[in-house]
């Protein structure tokens, strides 16, 4: 099983960054439910490891539908007084959610390890996620701040370092007139059915108000189920001295 239930953790304790590299995921608890904990726990997971801070997004919804298995990443540019400015970038390498608001019923949590979900597909399927480039964020073409260059990359690369970024988005489409167009249409089609088979039988784990989801991007995916009445979580994204 891929599933991974976190384990819960004070944000305080050291015992934190350890859980994270084990499994790619832990909770944090103890924090105030506000968006200045998330670059609290940020700086205590990190410490001078930590590079680059996103800026935080608080989403909120009402009788919410599924969200689901992603890794958290975009390519998004923006002019500010005349200098190019990083809102998001497509390798953010951890993804931190602070839970706010708890839904009435529902709204669970759920996540997965990507790296060995991935490797149990069929030789077919992982060698095109490896070894078959496609525009990441096509899908989302004329989105504002998002660069008009392609975005291109595989679902699963490595960085100098070594380090495995397995990714999952659902902009991703064929490179513009690649004559292999057809082809990685079914494939990725594929990838997507793989994912919707998985996503039903993963464990299931609630936040309180207060907690903080940490997760390594490059290695764990992670989506959320339906939910009735509002919900209130704070976002934020950064990239570590790993990332690169």
């Amino acid at each position: 099983m891929t599933g991974i239930v976190p384990e819960r953790v004070a944000a305080t304790d050291p015992a934190a960054r350890r859980a994270l590299t084990d499994t790619g995921a832990v909770v944090l608890t103890g924090l105030p439910a506000v968006p200045d904990s998330l670059a609290v726990a940020a700086a205590l997971l990190f410490g001078s490891g930590l590079r680059e801070l996103y800026p935080h997004r608080t989403r909120r919804s009402t009788d919410g539908g599924l969200v689901p298995l992603h890794a958290d990443s975009f390519d998004v540019v923006v002019d500010v007084a005349g200098t190019p400015t990083r809102r998001r970038h497509p390798d953010e390498d951890h993804v931190l959610i602070g839970l706010a608001q708890q839904a009435p019923t529902g709204g669970e949590s759920f996540a997965l390890d990507a790296h060995e979900f991935t490797d149990s597909l069929p030789a077919d399927l992982r060698a095109f996620l490896s070894g078959t480039d496609v525009d990441l964020y096509g899908r989302w073409a004329g989105t504002r701040g998002l660069p008009a260059a392609p975005r291109v990359g595989r679902h699963v690369e490595h960085t100098r370092s070594g380090r495995r970024i397995t990714r999952r988005t659902d902009g991703a489409v064929p490179l513009h007139r690649d004559p292999d167009t057809e082809h990685i249409t079914a494939m990725l089609s594929r990838f997507d059915d793989e994912i919707a088979r998985v996503h039903p039988v993963l464990p299931r784990f609630a936040l309180d108000v207060g907690d903080v989801l940490v997760l390594d991007n490059y290695r764990c995916w992670h989506g959320r189920d339906p939910h009735s009445g509002e919900r209130t979580v704070h976002i934020q994204t950064l990239r570590t001295a790993d990332a690169g």
